[in-house]
């Protein structure tokens, strides 16, 4: 190649614009795709194979006495066509909201008449046009509430009862702790520690539960993962910015409680609805009992401060009890498992970072008075917020 060939090529990239720059290689893909699918080479790429078919019962509902409606979805990459419903071991009539056939990601509403048993399990299985059966089993069934004003209401006092106010209720601890020695002050610290660490793993694993049944074409674990890369992300730039006050640790132990109370307001809501709680009469106490230590740990970075105005105590167990009332109504009238891990993923990002500030105000606290960290009262009061956790966690857990 000759020396004016070489000099004339960057000449001709640098007359061209930076959008026509952008653009070329993305045509050239598009380009070559349509010659994949036009020309297909050699004839390789097809053959008489089976479709490949995914099909995902979301949800199972009972409006009514003799009525059983299934939302499902089509998570495959090839149309699936519904040809039998089997309840109980018996084929069943059934009526669907658009035709037997889901292309990709299409959704349907299955109606089918039904004499369920109320109180008894419920195995219902579907059977598609090859032959494939996708199967789920309703634990309970229980009429479920229907959309009104009224329940409205009552999931939404069900959110203020297991979030607002055991947050609240664990918040008139903060006097207690102004006036015990500081040390106690970084065990209740470290104590609130332990509470976060909990209720990370507690997230992370119902986050991890509920992605087995999101359809594969979503792909729930990698939601889980970067769910909380981003949410960590985002708060530690946050933290970054604003500073790591006392208050704006105490903000941001809220904001992961609050997102932490979103997903148990959606696994409340989900419950009651499909009737898998209705029958346990201690689940509301038992959710109580197992917030009201998260009120003292938000309240726990600001004994040490000059005392917050009594406003700013309510909007902090606003932030982080009323989410719970937001996931009542989601699980209870719309459950989605994506919109699930999506919110308990962002909750256990936001947990993990406030685990880190809280671990450094420890630290720093320990540094002024020229002590350590890592003491036995320190590791006491870690080692009582995770037993805490997990003892109140019996109540909760069904």
């Amino acid at each position: 190649m000759s020396d004016k060939a070489v000099q004339a090529t960057p000449t001709i990239v640098n007359r061209l614009p930076n959008w026509l720059l952008g653009i070329i290689p993305l045509a050239l893909l598009a380009g070559l795709v349509a010659l994949f699918i036009v020309a297909n080479p050699l004839g390789y790429f097809t053959g008489a194979f089976p479709p490949l078919e995914e099909l995902t019962i979301q949800r199972v509902t009972f409006p009514e006495n003799g009525r059983i409606q299934l939302n499902v979805i089509n998570g495959g990459p090839d149309p699936v066509t519904i040809a039998q419903v089997l309840v109980d071991d018996a084929y069943w009539q059934y009526n669907i909201s658009s035709d037997n056939t889901l292309d990709r990601l299409e959704q349907a509403t299955i109606d089918l008449n039904y004499p369920w048993v109320n109180g008894e399990p419920l195995p219902i299985v579907l059977i598609t046009a090859t032959g494939v059966t996708f199967d789920t089993e309703v634990d309970v069934a229980v009429k479920s509430p229907q959309t009104s004003a009224a329940t409205f209401g009552a999931y939404g006092l069900l959110g203020i009862y297991v979030g607002v106010i055991p947050v609240l209720l664990g918040m008139l601890w903060y006097p207690f702790l102004r006036r015990v020695d500081q040390k106690w002050v970084n065990a209740f610290l470290a104590l609130t520690v332990g509470l976060l660490i909990f209720l990370f793993v507690d997230t992370v694993l119902e986050a991890l539960e509920i992605a087995e049944v999101v359809p594969g074409v979503f792909q729930g674990v990698p939601v889980v993962i970067f769910g909380t890369l981003f949410s960590l992300g985002i708060l530690i730039a946050v933290s970054r910015r604003r500073g790591g006050t006392p208050l704006t640790i105490a903000t941001l132990i809220a904001l992961g409680i609050g997102l932490h109370n979103l997903g148990e307001g959606l696994a409340i809501g989900a419950a009651f609805a499909t009737g898998a709680a209705a029958l346990g009469s201690f689940l509301v106490i038992g959710f109580t009992l197992h917030n009201i230590t998260e009120g003292v740990g938000i309240v726990a970075p600001l004994t040490r401060t000059e005392r917050p105005k009594l406003i700013t105590f309510f909007w902090l167990a606003l932030l982080a009890g009323a989410p719970a009332m937001l996931g009542t109504w989601i699980g209870g009238f719309a459950f989605n498992p994506l919109l699930a891990v999506i919110f308990l993923s962002l909750g256990a990002g936001a947990i993990l970072q406030v685990v880190w500030e809280v671990g450094k105000l420890l630290v720093k606290e320990a540094q002024r008075r020229g002590d350590t960290a890592v003491s036995w009262l320190n590791f006491a009061g870690l080692a009582a917020g995770i037993f805490i956790m997990y003892l109140t966690a019996f109540l909760v857990k069904f």
